[in-house]
């Protein structure tokens, strides 16, 4: 399997294409699910679609997995038109979320189904027994081809699920939602059985899920999905530390957006903006560049902010150690372990929210920072973790 990766090409050596939607438009009678998504998958690429429920992403899966049929546009799988090739006919195969076992199989007879039942030539006896055991040293369920899914863990029955899939050697592996049934720590455990399982076979996934956490940690390339549409595709830095649109900042992950307006030039890729709450700083400016006068948002990740004990004008407090500072008042801190997130209010009246590690054990009850409900304090960041979006 892992010879696939060099003959249909990778991102990196500029092979074709994985998977490439154009200009598909899904409609349910007055619904559009999905609308005009143009999207390639560079074949060998882990690929996420994240995104609210009801945002299409899972229309959309089932677009390249033939279960339903574009109104409009045209999908492509290695290069070939799929558009009017039924789902049996496909060089896929689906994962879903909830496994889809046959209770009465052991595990070895239920990744062997597929090889039972697919168009052509069947495999001999002695050929399927290998695949199957192939796929389950993939998986890592070698010595378990006996055992019944009640016998196995969850994360061990989808993994069965996935070597079903992988024995069949699709050249595409859709998984949806494939380990949302799993509890939070074999979940995490899974995701990295799942990079790794990606890897080796060399082969393009296609992921959805609706856990930003997940797609982030995963994917070589995400894309974020609104009411059936595109909003940004890029790699996880990308999408996380430059969205494009506000939506796409306050869905993956938390943000503070405050209004800001464009001053005007401040040197080469820079713009100079005052926010509502009357801090004037110098940001990195989006591509195009705003014209003086114009009317954006300023977004910062709650990481990013730090908060220091006083307080400052807004113009006395722009430049401090090189961060910009703004005046704020403490509301609220809850302790989280690790992290304490802090709740303050800054001149306009917006409440913004601060992710900080937490500071050594309080001593007989006092905050070891000094900060406390009603307190005065300066909300920090560098300028260059800020993020301006067009409204």
């Amino acid at each position: 399997m892992s010879s696939r990766r060099q003959a249909e090409g990778s991102p990196a050596d500029g092979g074709r294409a994985g998977v490439e939607l154009q200009a598909v438009t899904k409609r349910f009678g007055e619904v559009t699910a999905v609308d005009g998504v143009t999207l390639a998958v560079p074949a060998g690429e882990l690929f996420s679609l994240v995104g609210p429920s009801g945002c299409g992403k899972t229309t959309l899966l089932r677009l390249v997995a033939g279960l339903e049929w574009a109104s409009s546009g045209r999908v492509r799988i290695g290069g070939r038109d799929m558009t009017s090739v039924p789902a049996h006919r496909r060089p896929v195969n689906l994962v879903f979320q909830h496994y889809a076992l046959f209770p009465h199989l052991t595990v070895a007879e239920n990744v062997a189904f597929g090889l039972r039942y697919r168009e052509g030539r069947r495999p001999r006896h002695a050929e399927a027994a290998g695949r199957v055991a192939a796929a389950l040293g993939l998986v890592r369920l070698s010595g378990l081809d006996r055992r019944y899914p009640h016998q196995l863990s969850g994360g061990q029955r989808q993994r069965v699920a996935l070597a079903r899939a992988l024995a069949l050697e699709p050249q595409v592996l859709l998984l949806d939602e494939p380990l949302a049934a799993l509890d939070q720590e074999l979940r995490q455990a899974m995701q990295l059985e799942l990079k790794r399982l990606q890897r080796t076979v060399g082969i393009t996934f296609l992921l959805v899920t609706h856990d930003q956490q997940e797609a982030l940690s995963l994917s070589d390339r995400v894309a974020v999905m609104s009411q059936g549409r595109i909003e940004q595709v890029g790699t996880p830095l990308e999408i996380f530390e430059r969205p494009e649109t506000a939506f796409v900042a306050t869905f993956t992950g938390a943000a503070n957006l405050w209004d800001a307006e464009v001053l005007g030039a401040a040197g080469e890729g820079r713009l100079r903006v005052r926010l509502a709450a009357g801090l004037e700083l110098e940001v990195p400016a989006p591509l195009p560049a705003a014209a003086p006068g114009a009317a954006l948002l300023l977004a910062v990740r709650p990481e990013r902010l730090t908060l220091r004990a006083g307080s400052a004008s807004p113009a006395a407090g722009a430049d401090l150690d090189g961060m910009a500072a703004l005046p704020v008042t403490v509301e609220e801190s809850v302790y989280q372990g690790a992290r304490t997130v802090w709740l303050v209010r800054d001149a306009a009246g917006e409440r913004r929210v601060v992710h900080q590690s937490s500071p050594p054990g309080p001593a007989h009850g006092v905050p070891a920072t000094g900060l406390q409900p009603g307190s005065p304090a300066l909300l920090c960041w560098d300028p260059r973790h800020s993020v301006l979006l067009r409204r």
